[in-house]
């Protein structure tokens, strides 16, 4: 790993940004880098993984298009975050559990008042997901569900039967983007990290609530008509975001990108 942005002469002193091969950071190192910024009351991150032909996802799933390296960059991110935000679709087609405590982060976690893992998150207005799984019986953390105030009561009391914590944000049977981060934050989950999938993540974008965005840029090429890493409805004016810092290794880019109204230092 090397960091190419920003530069100083620490920054080429102890990463080798100036060689063609860096090394591998441990993982204080990635938490450092990836760290929240520490005078914002709520925080939306969403990390993502996109090739260099825009696609978010090959055969339906990421993880053909992401590395080693973009696993550790996923894993620190949840390492410091308070909860991941992701949509049903993605739980479904992802195949995702409960986060897990990692002693990695134990000590820094600890440090900000945190539980020992994220809680999970998962955005479902129509609540159609397998409630026998061990995403909701079997967390470390309870999980949550965030739906809207007109979900079937059948379901509802499913989720609740599970052992999740069900969150209403929003009218009907959808789900509000600006009160689910409202909500999330009012129960002091407020370092909040979105792992998609594109659905989710281009709501958080059409509602302006997105405050950094963390994309892995592959450097692969997959043709098709893959999803891009934000889907949705349009923005009437491009949203304008910020470099904050770029690794690089084996000629995966890593990118953080913010809205510039906060600083991690």
């Amino acid at each position: 790993m090397r960091r190419l942005f920003p530069v100083t002469d620490e920054t080429v002193a102890v990463t080798g940004a100036a060689s063609p091969v860096g090394r591998q950071w441990s993982l204080d190192e990635l938490a450092d880098a990836y760290a929240y910024p520490v005078d914002a009351e709520v925080w939306l991150r969403g990390n993502m993984v996109s090739t260099i032909d825009g696609a978010a996802q090959h055969d339906g799933r990421s993880q053909p298009i992401s590395s080693d390296t973009d696993m550790r960059v996923f894993g620190t991110l949840r390492g410091l975050a308070d909860a991941v935000v992701v949509g049903a679709e993605t739980v479904r087609q992802e195949g995702y559990g409960p986060a897990r405590a990692r002693a990695a982060f134990a000590e820094r976690r600890a440090a900000a008042g945190q539980g020992p893992a994220p809680a999970i998150a998962v955005v479902s207005a129509r609540l159609d997901l397998d409630f026998s799984l061990p995403l909701f019986t079997e967390p470390l953390v309870p999980t949550l569900v965030v739906t809207g105030s007109g979900a079937a009561a059948d379901r509802v009391a499913a989720a609740r039967k599970a052992g999740a914590e069900v969150v209403f944000a929003g009218d009907g049977a959808r789900v509000d983007p600006t009160r689910a981060v409202r909500e999330l934050s009012a129960r002091g989950l407020r370092r909040l990290l979105t792992e998609g999938g594109p659905r989710l993540l281009g709501q958080f974008v059409a509602a302006r609530v997105l405050d950094e965005l963390c994309l892995t840029l592959s450097p692969m090429l997959t043709a098709g008509d893959a999803q891009r890493i934000a889907g949705g409805p349009t923005l009437a004016v491009p949203e304008r975001f910020t470099l904050a810092s770029l690794l690089e290794e084996d000629g995966y880019l890593f990118g953080r990108y913010h809205r510039g109204r906060h600083s991690a230092e």
